[in-house]
């Protein structure tokens, strides 16, 4: 993992400074040595939807070695041999979906600690320096792993102030679509009365002394989370921030196109 990087983002944090990131789901690892060429704060690999195998995820963590971008995971479920895997491929943390309670967080924060404070294995992995570091590693490994719930649910929108409690835990990352979807309201972005509980969830982070992110879809949008309080800035994901801008090219060309859903041939 990368201390001085995880050090660089919890400072912007500390001093209530935005920080910046995408999340990726394409293959080619050319799109997190972008990310880190540009300097942004982490990445999102994501290893819960889409096809990203682990061959995929590793070259992703590998383009972020020896730079201040933090390499963040999400995994497909909370999952010991998940988490074990992940963070032995030297990412340096995960985010983990669909958290709704206090004892699942806790589980989580366990499964990314070495015993006595948690349950994580020893490897032999790129983390220990391929186990020629396992002191150094183990040293610092359990301070500055970053686990990160992911709240999407109005069940887990609830608990939000049980959650806030469990050690270990400093960020978390926001879902509006499953947010909704939970809620009843399948396929928005935020449904009725969910904007609410969405900002509801962000204010008890914040009075707990800790940090929400949220995915942002256009620049107003990044400048309303931002006055509501939302400091880690996902700036979108790679695959529709390159859909969008081939269409405001093509905009520019006098040409209005669309993705239809449809994997059928609709013409142009």
């Amino acid at each position: 993992m990368k201390v001085q990087a995880v050090q660089a983002l919890r400072g912007k944090l500390s001093v209530d400074q935005p920080v910046h990131g995408i999340w990726v789901t394409l293959e080619s690892a050319s799109v997190t040595e972008m990310a880190v060429a540009l300097g942004l704060d982490y990445v999102v690999i994501d290893a819960e939807h889409g096809h990203l195998g682990w061959q995929d995820i590793v070259q992703h963590v590998r383009a972020t070695v020896r730079s201040n971008t933090v390499a963040l995971v999400r995994i497909s479920e909370l999952n010991c041999a998940l988490i074990k895997r992940v963070l032995d491929i030297g990412a340096d943390g995960i985010i983990i979906p669909w958290m709704e309670t206090a004892e699942q967080v806790e589980e989580a924060v366990a499964f990314a600690r070495y015993p006595t404070r948690g349950k994580r294995g020893v490897g032999g992995e790129r983390a220990t320096g391929w186990g020629t570091c396992f002191a150094e590693h183990v040293a610092q490994a359990d301070e500055h792993v970053l686990v990160v719930p992911l709240i999407e649910s109005v069940r887990g929108g609830k608990n939000i102030e049980q959650i806030c409690q469990v050690e270990g835990v400093e960020m978390f990352y926001q879902g509006p679509a499953d947010f909704s979807a939970s809620a009843g309201h399948a396929g928005q972005w935020e449904g009725p009365g969910v904007a609410e509980q969405i900002l509801a969830v962000n204010d008890a982070i914040r009075a707990a002394g800790k940090h929400c992110g949220i995915m942002v879809r256009n620049p107003e949008d990044l400048a309303l989370r931002l006055e509501q309080g939302f400091r880690l800035m996902g700036l979108g994901m790679d695959g529709s921030l390159l859909v969008r801008g081939i269409q405001n090219m093509l905009a520019a060309a006098g040409e209005e196109r669309k993705i239809n859903s449809s994997l059928e041939f609709k013409g142009n």
